[in-house]
């Protein structure tokens, strides 16, 4: 397993959590955005900068997304295209998005969409809250958990 964060948009508390998470369980993350992250030194960690535009970042994760990695987005037809590679998603506020539940994201996001699109003013998310970063701290704890033990059973 690897993961891949989509750092354009990754609050600095979650990368916190992602780098030492990262280290502690020796699992490789790759930091994909299009201006420089700075990350702790260590072999597990790595960024890849991609060029301005338009779903470049998102476009980098889902080429090299692979099975069973991790994806941290909270970008919805981004986790849709991993999904869909057999990837697990889990955004910054420690949600998992599934094959079950993409759908209706996607569905609400074109519905908030079209919203805006007529002037009405929808707002944004809240600021992300320590109960959010608890919350994703533990999902990334049992997604590894999860993880690490399917390996070595497989041994």
């Amino acid at each position: 397993m690897n993961i891949l964060v989509d750092a354009d948009a990754c609050p600095g508390s979650v990368r916190e959590i992602v780098c030492r998470a990262g280290i502690k369980r020796a699992v490789p993350v790759l930091f994909v955005a299009n201006q420089p992250i700075n990350l702790p030194a260590s072999p597990w960690l790595s960024s890849f900068q991609v060029p301005q535009g338009f779903d470049q970042a998102d476009d980098e994760i889902v080429v090299r997304t692979l099975e069973n990695d991790l994806v941290i987005t909270a970008d919805i037809p981004l986790a849709a295209e991993v999904l869909a590679k057999g990837a697990h998603v889990l955004t910054p506020r420690g949600e998992r998005y599934t094959e079950a539940n993409i759908k209706q994201r996607l569905q609400m996001r074109d519905f908030m969409e079209t919203l805006r699109a007529t002037g009405e003013h929808t707002g944004g998310p809240p600021p992300l809250s320590h109960t959010d970063r608890k919350a994703f701290a533990d999902q990334l704890d049992r997604l590894l958990t999860r993880h690490h033990s399917a390996a070595t059973s497989d041994q």
